[in-house]
């Protein structure tokens, strides 16, 4: 168990005792205090630590399964997630799996992996000075060989400075950063936009065709990690999901 105090019975007393307990393993969370994968309190930890009752205990960690942040096994306990999943209706796949769970084929074409001087765009997303460090990479994606996805990516190399070392050929960009920079945070905008004259050559389609665009920018506890622009022909890709009021 963590040896952080409980609130003062002031604070306490302006939250639900539920989200005390939430609260208080959120911070555990975002601190690194429980890596992916690592056992949380019990609930009879909880319990006898906030003085609470286990129903109370039970909703906090609910909410935050709900949330992406823990994992709950039926007698066994609670685990911090694979912080891949950033919200109950969002989640970071890895495109590799994806594919393969199609029964199809993946197979990337590594067009760039480099280290550069970051512009000012880039580094006012990756939280870097202007000319600081920044690895890139330009990827192509293909499903049974047709090309799937241009992956354009910025990567901060605090967060991941071994980043430039590993073979995209053979794991992707998306599945080698949430092994060593989980992320904590997403940010992220989709559209319908047109190519690049360098995205239409690389998947093989006009520049007139459309596009779904999405832009995303990740962080964890200490680091903006990376900033990406996937781009997607409108004939060989959709978003989907479920929704349950």
């Amino acid at each position: 168990m963590s040896t952080r105090p409980i609130p003062s019975r002031s604070a306490a007393r302006a939250q639900a005792p539920y989200a005390l307990v939430k609260q208080f393993l959120r911070d555990a969370l975002a601190s690194g205090q429980y890596p992916p994968g690592a056992l949380m309190p019990s609930e009879a930890e909880l319990v006898q630590r906030f003085g609470v009752s286990r129903m109370t205990v039970g909703r906090a960690l609910r909410e935050l399964a709900a949330e992406g942040l823990v994992d709950r096994v039926q007698g066994v306990g609670t685990f911090a997630a694979q912080l891949g999943k950033v919200a109950s209706q969002l989640m970071i796949r890895d495109l590799h799996e994806e594919i393969s769970q199609r029964g199809h084929r993946h197979r990337a074409q590594v067009h760039l992996a480099r280290q550069e001087a970051a512009s000012p765009g880039v580094a006012a997303q990756l939280g870097l000075a202007q000319g600081e460090p920044v690895f890139h990479t330009l990827i192509v994606h293909l499903e049974n060989e047709v090309p799937l996805q241009c992956e354009d990516r910025y990567v901060n190399p605090a967060a991941a400075p071994g980043y430039l070392g590993v073979d995209f050929s053979q794991t992707t960009p998306t599945h080698y950063l949430l092994e060593v920079a989980p992320l904590w945070q997403a940010s992220y905008s989709i559209e319908a936009a047109l190519p690049t004259a360098r995205e239409a050559r690389l998947l093989g389609i006009g520049a007139g065709d459309p596009c779904l665009v999405v832009v995303r920018r990740t962080t964890n506890a200490q680091h903006a990690i990376t900033a990406a622009r996937l781009v997607h022909p409108g004939t060989r890709y959709r978003l989907q999901g479920e929704f349950a009021p």
